[in-house]
């Protein structure tokens, strides 16, 4: 007589079903915080590595994924609640000046700070305006944060005039950060010159708004 054995997933059912329940928490929801969904979608990601790992080493997929969740919400809510307290403390020290301050697709905390708080037309020196926000990002700064700061200009004059503008614009910006302890080893500038226009160059208020620099704050390991 001949047995017939049904064949089933590599993952085994409690891996499955430790899938399905990761995909809905990495998805996460729009009524969460954003601690909240850094935590879902830590679970989330642990939940299917733990379970995969598991199953491939002969182990209990099931318990893994646990393991696996547990691990990986930890990690994605302690991240998440560092930068999300950044990210108020500097909001609030720059609430009124018109500076934006929003957490990227790649996991890192962005900056856009506008000419209004920034720059003179033309002009590298940091306005009075802009130096309460630094002290902010200065205060949150420790030593895992890596600092990229941008710096923009309109689109009028030449090349030759608004690149080397773009880069003393950056430039001063990490020098008043270095000023305040954070390590040179932590930070990169870098000047786009009038090339990545967020509005139209027509306009004066267009061209405002790209008179701008941008300052990303990031943590190795959470940014890709």
């Amino acid at each position: 007589m001949t047995t017939t054995h049904s064949r089933t997933s590599p993952l085994g059912r409690a891996g499955l079903v430790a899938l399905a329940a990761a995909m809905t928490l990495a998805a996460g929801c729009s009524s969460m915080s954003e601690r909240e969904r850094g935590t879902a979608q830590g679970a989330g990601i642990g939940a299917v590595a733990g379970a995969v790992i598991g199953s491939a080493t002969g182990g209990n997929a099931g318990r893994s994924a646990a393991i696996g969740g547990a691990v990986g919400a930890i990690a994605g809510n302690l991240w998440s609640k560092r930068m999300q307290d950044r990210r108020e403390a500097i909001e609030r020290a720059s609430q009124g000046t018109g500076v934006e301050v929003a957490r990227t697709d790649d996991n890192r905390l962005k900056l856009n700070v506008p000419s209004d708080v920034s720059f003179d037309t033309g002009r590298a020196d940091i306005k009075p305006q802009m130096r309460p926000v630094l002290d902010e990002v200065a205060r949150s700064l420790d030593g895992n944060v890596n600092v990229t700061i941008v710096g923009h200009t309109d689109s009028t004059g030449s090349d030759a005039i608004n690149d080397p503008l773009s880069r003393e614009r950056a430039m001063s910006v990490r020098d008043y950060l270095s000023a305040r302890g954070l390590q040179p080893s932590r930070v990169s500038t870098t000047g786009r010159g009038s090339r990545e226009p967020v509005a139209s160059n027509d306009t004066d208020t267009g061209r405002a708004a790209n008179r701008r620099v941008e300052i990303f704050l990031s943590e190795p390991g959470n940014a890709g």
